[in-house]
């Protein structure tokens, strides 16, 4: 068994590297002046990523056989240095160090996917309070038919990360993301009574359904072909979709849940195929916002702050400066 060390972020210039990553990209072989190498993208349970190089010798045969022998999702042991090269940092090998493919039981696959935050059966508790204190009956079916008359969907969406690496990227990552966004729309009724509770909820535990396929995990946690040539928002849509259809649901509640599903990133420019045009669609989405923009806010500070003595650090997705202390 070989344990995973480091997380990639902690890693420092000219440091000596002995650890275990995920391959999610692999690239071909081509020549340099001192003979032949390659270049893979390799991952770790935070998602974020490292360009790996291995710098072979004049033996071409030999640097294939070890290129051919790796594949995507493999757990690769790695042995090299981290070096900055082009600009740009990453991991180098440099024989007689080398890169070696893991089989299953030589590595524990729980360390390339970050745990629960929340226990799952307490989750799953708080989704059934949800969708048992739904009023509409229309609703409730649709619900009903989602997550509990399907029992393989609700045993493979409690466990579903809710990204790549944005926000709520581990183990029941998804259904904490969907609980955090109902809980939102709780406070928006008992701030504006007027609104419908049980749309909202409705909406919010259905807003990102398509995620199931959209995203999967491996060794890793990557998206689907169908869902990066379609995205969750479609794929949702065409599932909630039929759903209702197959039930019977009344055309004004389908329309408004479909709505919520098309319009919850709130604009076209991030993917939304309509803009919120109610009240309740509105507040599911700032629920989304305000969920998932939190959650990566602090996970980034959770995991920088004692990596640096500096009070700030440099936020890409975000551009700018985040607050550490």
């Amino acid at each position: 068994m070989y344990p995973k060390r480091r997380p990639l972020a902690s890693l420092k210039e000219g440091e000596r590297v002995e650890d275990t990553f995920v391959v999610k990209i692999k690239k071909s072989i081509r020549p340099y002046a001192k003979g032949f190498m390659f270049a893979l993208i390799l991952s770790d349970a935070s998602g974020k990523s490292v360009e790996y190089i291995y710098w072979g010798e004049k033996d071409e045969a030999g640097v294939r056989e070890i290129h051919d022998a790796i594949k995507e999702d493999d757990v690769v042991l790695v042995k090299g240095y981290f070096r900055t090269y082009n600009d740009k940092p990453g991991i180098s090998t440099n024989p007689p160090d080398s890169i070696q493919v893991l089989r299953e039981g030589e590595y524990d696959p729980t360390e390339f996917i970050k745990p629960a935050k929340r226990p799952v059966d307490e989750m799953v508790k708080e989704l059934n309070g949800y969708i048992t204190s739904i009023q509409n009956p229309h609703v409730r079916k649709v619900l009903e038919k989602v997550f509990i008359q399907d029992a393989r969907f609700l045993e493979a969406f409690k466990k579903h990360p809710g990204a790549i690496e944005i926000h709520h990227n581990w183990t029941g990552g998804l259904l904490q993301h969907t609980l955090e966004v109902a809980r939102y729309c709780e406070l928006s009724k008992d701030m504006f009574p007027g609104l419908d509770r049980d749309m909202m909820i409705a909406g919010a535990l259905l807003h990102d359904i398509g995620k199931m396929h959209e995203i999967e995990v491996t060794t890793r946690i990557k998206g689907t072909v169908d869902g990066q040539l379609k995205g969750h928002i479609p794929m949702g849509f065409k599932m909630l979709s039929g759903i209702m259809e197959e039930l019977g649901t009344d055309e004004k509640t389908a329309n408004k849940l479909l709505h919520i599903i098309l319009s919850h990133h709130g604009s076209n420019e991030f993917g939304s195929p309509k803009e919120p045009m109610f009240s309740e669609a509105v507040a599911v989405y700032y629920a989304d916002e305000m969920s998932s923009k939190l959650a990566g806010i602090v996970e980034f500070i959770s995991e920088e702050k004692d990596r640096t003595e500096n009070d700030f650090m440099y936020h890409p997705r975000q551009r700018k400066n985040i607050y550490l202390r």
